[in-house]
């Protein structure tokens, strides 16, 4: 072929190809004698134009159909190949194309060296429909177990595209797809250019037939565990599939087995193990990658991987490092410890001429590196910051901010480092993650506040990001006034007042008003009000509006207005959102005559806010915990979420009990249990309970649901007996009058503390069900007059210590803890944790059971071996309880934990204890 000047003003001409001036080109179809060379041109204009977008109108398109079918007189093997590709293409626009039917058909079987065999199969799959595809059913059968794997492969694809239309037919082809899925074809290939009639095709050894097979197998059944077990095992044996693309398929459908069944776990896993060994690189990388992206794999499985991983990391070829470091940088997130041994290799990638190879190997130290090695790293990294893309640097910046969450002592060097890049060359993305590291850095390590905000400070003074500036003067208005030297930085926000755009000068109006509204030293007001004095003249009218309330604001000395400028409380965000859901999407149309009501969402504390933001952050960069099931109904709370769900439980109860007279004049409900069962589900009857703690009572809510066909309980009430009748007194039963089938029913048995609102009874409670049975009369439906009298046993309901605490946050627990310590009571134990698997098992428990806030990210274990959990909480009457849970595991012994209470109030760390023990 030439590459001269000629054939690209060829090439040129046939890319301005015009619709219309095709469309009336098309008349060469209807001229005879037929010109296959000519129309073959044509055909590849219009194949140009559908390619690139171009639609023609029904008419026209139909118009353009009845010339090309004309052209099947031809016998010329390379104009019928065109021919079926572009019907294939006008398939959806032209119309009454189904007459060309039994000519495709007849194609479909032409010689066995036919080149437009596999063009008229995928043809007719898209012409026909659901009615007619039986009628094709023995053509396709005979094509997909043809010796041409170019005739079996469009076979096998065009059987994906009868699926949605004719799945019960395409499930009749099985037994062809597995003789397909099982012959390594080499007896023929593709052809993508043309030749002249009769010419053989040439040969090939693909193997792709078996990914198409396999792939389609998947499809027909993929609502059958087993038989895609069967088909795994059947195909993952060593030397069935040739395909390295079919054995992808069943890496990827051997790892999901595994997740979603763990009775095909082994099995799996061994196929797995297996395919790490296997010799094509690109298997090798799959299988590894696979292991390592289950959510619950353990260190012993995925040891065979990341040593698999480790020698591609000396491999000569770049991609095959760069594939091996980027999957063990993925996993690091997960399993830091795991990927340790691989440290010295990838130390050796630093260096690399590949920037995108070193600046994983660097990340991924970052996160398997410990408190003594980031110096070093550090060094390193400010080698090359200056070489890679603003996408790579942000990876970088995000591993460090996660650094400076978990070595906080390294703060300063983290913060010099921040501090330098941000006044490098960048684009918006890359200054934004820098700034977003220092706001965390101030946020949660306080020893770097001052520090980082005079960064933050010069780096406004030449801020070319208008959205950066004004978060930044946002951060100052907040921080400044707490720091020892408030009025340093007044100067800083009244430069962008002189010199920036409007939008910059509103920001700083507004943080500069926060210097003086509350301000107790009459100097430092003065000077603020003399400042927002001039932005009265300020050419936009935002920022004198601005200027002009905080003026006011200022000359008031009411503490509500200190409240009103400084309130850092949110709402909850999330029930925000779920409760704006459902009253958007309500399908009751009169809920919309009334407006939202923003009151009844739940206000969140500054601390609250603080904690979610670092598990968010912590997470999203090094998630040590992997949720094993990640569905709604099991979804592990996030660590503000936990304090959310306990208020917004409370505040549910108390809207609904306050309803009820016997128990409106209790007061508020001062905490409310979690669900307990009390029956298994599939019972007779069905049972649970719900403790509501008030002031001086103890309410039991009971949810009573009757699944007995055609029978009707009457007068249904619980009798609950404590144990310690010294401590609480039954006051009433409220029981339910009518309980028909798979219908839920409220019992409230109320209990009366003796000695006072002060104390806090532990009890169990022993319950029995009595009610009255009566059948229903299949004639009238109504139930008998008479029934008898019945009663059930139900299991025990505990009220804990647990249950007279509430989850709060707080800001620093190890001063807390001090507090607590010196001024209040004491109890530790040590206990054995049976059932847990894990640290992560144990830790989550815990939580649970004791209904306490985790602190500081520790509800996320950061090593598999121990680990030191806090929690924090306030008894129902406002004392303080902190407890320091250390866990240790061991392969054999299990979780063992030391777990240390301290309270406010005496008798609660014993309390606590129990509810574990």
């Amino acid at each position: 072929m030439s590459y001269g000047k000629k054939n690209e003003d060829g090439d040129a001409a046939l890319l301005r190809v015009d619709r219309t001036s095709v469309f009336q080109e098309a008349r060469l179809f209807n001229s005879s004698p037929i010109q296959p060379r000519r129309c073959r041109i044509l055909l590849t204009k219009i194949a140009l134009l559908l390619y690139s977008g171009e639609r023609f109108p029904v008419n026209e398109a139909t118009t353009l159909f009845f010339g090309i079918s004309k052209l099947f007189q031809n016998k010329d093997a390379s104009l019928r190949q065109m021919v079926h590709l572009i019907i294939k293409e006008l398939a959806n626009s032209a119309e009454d194309i189904i007459m060309v039917t039994s000519t495709i058909m007849k194609d479909t079987g032409g010689g066995r060296d036919a080149i437009y065999r596999p063009n008229a199969i995928r043809a007719l799959c898209r012409i026909i429909d659901a009615s007619t595809v039986q009628s094709i059913e023995r053509v396709m059968k005979t094509a997909i177990v043809d010796k041409n794997p170019s005739v079996s492969s469009a076979a096998l694809v065009s059987s994906y595209h009868l699926l949605p239309i004719a799945r019960d037919v395409v499930r009749r082809w099985q037994s062809e797809t597995q003789d397909a899925a099982s012959s390594g074809k080499s007896s023929g290939g593709y052809s993508l250019g043309f030749s002249s009639s009769g010419s053989q095709m040439p040969a090939n050894n693909s193997t792709m037939t078996q990914y198409h097979a396999i792939g389609l197998l998947y499809q027909m059944r993929i609502n059958d565990k087993m038989a895609l077990s069967k088909m795994v095992q059947q195909y993952g044996a060593p030397g069935a599939v040739k395909s390295p693309a079919a054995i992808l398929l069943l890496v990827r459908l051997a790892a999901q087995l595994a997740e979603e069944d763990q009775q095909l776990r082994k099995p799996m896993m061994q196929l797995l193990d297996g395919w790490l060994r296997h010799k094509n690189e690109m298997v090798n990388f799959e299988a590894a990658k696979a292991i390592c992206d289950m959510r619950d794999v353990t260190d012993a499985e995925v040891t065979q991987s990341i040593h698999v991983l480790q020698m591609f990391l000396t491999s000569p070829r770049a991609v095959s490092k760069f594939a091996a470091i980027r999957i063990l940088h993925n996993f690091a997130s997960f399993k830091p410890n795991a990927v340790q041994s691989c440290n010295p290799d990838i130390e050796l990638l630093i260096s690399n001429s590949n920037r995108s190879i070193a600046t994983y190997a660097i990340t991924t130290l970052l996160k398997t590196g410990n408190e003594s090695s980031v110096d070093r790293l550090m060094k390193q990294i400010s080698g090359f910051m200056t070489d890679i893309t603003d996408e790579f640097k942000i990876t970088i910046v995000d591993a460090i901010r996660v650094l400076c969450l978990k070595f906080p002592s390294k703060q300063s060097g983290m913060l010099t480092f921040l501090s330098g890049i941000l006044r490098d060359e960048g684009g918006f993305e890359f200054k934004r993650a820098v700034v977003e590291s220092m706001f965390d850095l101030i946020k949660f390590v306080p020893d770097s506040k001052e520090d980082a905000l005079a960064h933050l400070c010069e780096f406004i003074e030449d801020c070319e990001f208008t959205k950066l500036a004004v978060r930044i003067l946002h951060l100052l208005g907040i921080e400044g006034p707490k720091t020892s030297q408030p009025t340093k930085y007044i100067r800083y926000i009244y430069n962008r007042v002189v010199l920036e755009n409007a939008i910059v000068r509103a920001a700083a109006v507004t943080a500069l008003a926060k210097f003086g509204i509350g301000q107790k030293d009459a100097e430092v007001k003065r000077s603020v009000t003399v400042l927002l004095t001039r932005c009265l003249d300020d050419l936009d009218d935002e920022v004198r509006d601005r200027a002009a309330m905080n003026l006011r604001l200022m000359s008031q000395s009411d503490d509500s207005v200190i409240r009103f400028v400084n309130n850092e409380n949110t709402y909850a965000l999330q029930s925000f959102e779920h409760q704006l859901v459902i009253y958007v999407t309500a399908d009751n149309k009169s809920l919309f005559e009334s407006p939202f009501d923003i009151s009844t969402i739940p206000i969140v504390s500054k601390e609250q806010a603080d904690a979610e933001d670092r598990t968010k952050k912590l997470t999203s960069i090094t998630p040590t915990v992997k949720v094993l099931d990640s569905s709604p109904e099991k979804a592990k709370l996030s660590t503000s979420q936990i304090a959310t769900s306990a208020l917004l439980a409370t505040q549910k109860s108390q809207q609904e009990l306050m309803l009820i007279p016997e128990i409106k004049h209790f007061g508020d409900v001062l905490k409310t249990s979690s669900v307990v069962e009390l029956t298994e589900s599939e019972t007779e009857y069905v049972v649970t309970a719900v403790k509501h703690i008030f002031k001086e009572h103890i309410v039991i809510q009971y949810y009573i649901k009757n699944t007995l066909p055609d029978t009707v309980l009457e007068d249904v009430s619980v009798v609950a007996t404590p144990s310690d009748e010294d401590e609480l007194e039954e006051d009433f039963i409220i029981p339910v009058t009518k309980l028909i089938t798979d219908v839920v029913g409220t019992v409230y048995v109320s209990f009366r503390k003796l000695s006072g609102e002060k104390s806090f009874p532990a009890s169990s409670f022993t319950n029995v069900l009595k009610f009255t049975t009566k059948e229903i009369d299949p004639s009238t439906g109504e139930p008998e007059e008479t029934g008898y009298d019945d009663e059930y046993q139900v299991e025990d309901l505990e009220l804990f210590g647990s249950d007279y605490v509430i989850p709060v946050l707080t800001g620093n627990f190890n001063h807390i803890w001090e507090q607590v310590g010196a001024s209040g009571e004491q109890a530790e134990e040590t206990l054995q944790l049976s059932g847990m698997s894990s640290i992560a098992d144990a830790t989550d428990q815990l939580v649970k059971t004791l209904c306490l806030q985790p602190l500081e990210g520790t509800d996320i274990p950061v090593n598999t071996s121990t680990h030191t959990l806090k929690l924090f909480g306030k008894t129902i009457t406002g004392g303080r309880v902190a407890v320091n849970v250390r866990m240790a595991f061991s392969s054999k012994s299990g979780v063992t934990s030391k777990i240390v209470v301290r309270a406010d109030e005496e008798a609660i760390p014993t309390l606590i204890l129990a509810s574990i023990s």
